[in-house]
């Protein structure tokens, strides 16, 4: 969240945020409430002063065994007054801080500036397109023609975009999933496995909500969210929390089922595994000291590229423009692997810092010589299964038909080659 004596303060820049952003946000209105905000609290400390005054003249008086019976009905009609404007001030913050939850956060300088997503920039490409001498499958193909996701049986159980894994498949995506976590751990990532549904309070911190509201699944008989994201459980650990500086960083690492109304994807591709309701997802989440999170943040997007790297396949990194960051991101890289097939890039992961935007929302807090202050948060996949098993199927096979399994996944699946 962006605090309001930040905007106040600093209301150029914030328009030319939503500006670089395409975002239209009425920001006088904003202002319009907090100068009244700001106006009845000036009004109520002047009352309280009267209030007081009131008060020591009033016991004065007992003491002296005056009447005081008018300064008595004098600091009544004060004490009524400043109830009215407690609760003028209540609707006034209630309203102000609804719409500061609409504002995203500001694009770190470096971000290149954007007005889509055409002007997202290319920064880094590892490893070499396959070249097949073969005419190659897309991954739906070899999927079905070897009995590793029954799309079909998995649209009859719960509709579209809930893929079923079946035998060599599932145990293809659990040696997906077993095969980063352990290698964030090996890295210093601490473990966590959390759970898949969340109240409104920790949607609200990562800042899914409300905006975002509409892509997510809701449970209204018990007012819960199903997650999107891992991030959101992890982020919320030390939500109203203060961290000890010489703990920092903080680095968890996550499984979870991931579950997306996808409300806004019509046109998109939408096929076999590209985008579904419900997916797997490694995430890392870092709670970090201020001064390095930017440097934190090429370290996490290192480790989400190291998978690909030993899994051997072909991807680009991508920095994103101000048009395309997410709501809560101030500086965002996503990482692409080649489909074959499709002969385009898909994204496998985004890696992001926050900075404080989430840590104010979620009061997470370390102590920086004696003063309190907002920690940064990071979090990046490490990595999304879908579409990275789309990239294995369709990089890894094979003129015969087959599918060889990446080398470091053997020990995990306990097969070398698909047949």
């Amino acid at each position: 969240m962006i605090p309001i004596k930040f905007i106040r303060e600093n209301i150029e820049l914030v328009k030319e945020s939503l500006a670089n952003r395409n975002m239209d946000i009425d920001l006088d209105s904003i202002l319009t409430l907090d100068n009244s905000r700001r106006n009845i609290i000036k009004s109520v400390e002047a009352l309280k002063a009267d209030r007081n005054y009131y008060s020591r003249k009033i016991a004065k008086q007992k003491q002296k065994g005056e009447d005081s019976t008018a300064q008595i009905k004098k600091m009544q009609k004060v004490s009524s007054s400043i109830k009215e404007y407690d609760l003028e001030l209540k609707e006034v913050n209630e309203k102000l801080n609804q719409l500061l939850l609409f504002i995203p956060n500001i694009p770190h300088s470096s971000v290149p500036r954007g007005k889509s997503e055409d002007d997202n920039v290319v920064i880094k490409s590892w490893g070499e397109k396959p070249n097949f001498s073969f005419q190659h499958k897309d991954h739906i193909y070899l999927a079905e023609q070897h009995g590793l996701v029954d799309f079909k049986r998995g649209a009859k159980i719960s509709g579209s975009g809930y893929p079923l894994y079946i035998d060599k498949g599932a145990k293809l995506e659990r040696a997906l999933i077993n095969y980063m976590m352990d290698q964030h751990s090996e890295n210093d990532f601490t473990e966590i496995f959390p759970p898949f549904l969340v109240n409104e309070s920790s949607v609200l911190t990562t800042g899914q909500l409300p905006k975002f509201k509409e892509d997510m699944y809701y449970i209204d008989k018990d007012d819960m969210f199903c997650i999107s994201t891992a991030e959101i459980p992890v982020t919320n650990i030390h939500k109203n929390e203060i961290i000890n500086r010489d703990e920092l960083p903080k680095k968890y690492v996550a499984y979870s089922a991931c579950f997306r109304r996808e409300a806004g994807s019509y046109g998109k591709d939408t096929k076999g595994l590209l985008r579904l309701h419900q997916f797997n997802k490694v995430e890392l989440v870092k709670f970090v000291d201020p001064s390095n999170s930017y440097e934190e943040l090429e370290s996490l997007l290192l480790n989400a590229e190291r998978i690909l790297q030993n899994l051997n396949l072909h991807y680009r990194i991508i920095e994103l423009c101000t048009a395309d960051l997410s709501f809560s991101a101030a500086k965002c890289y996503d990482i692409e692997v080649w489909s074959p097939a499709d002969q385009k890039y898909l994204e496998v992961s985004s890696c992001s810092n926050f900075e404080s935007f989430q840590s104010r929302r979620g009061n997470i807090r370390y102590k920086n010589n004696d003063k309190l202050e907002h920690i940064h948060t990071l979090n990046g996949s490490g990595l999304a299964t879908p579409r990275l098993f789309v990239a294995i199927l369709e990089n890894y096979q094979t003129e015969d038909g087959g599918i060889d399994i990446p080398e470091v996944l053997q020990e995990y699946i306990g097969i070398k080659k698909i047949c």
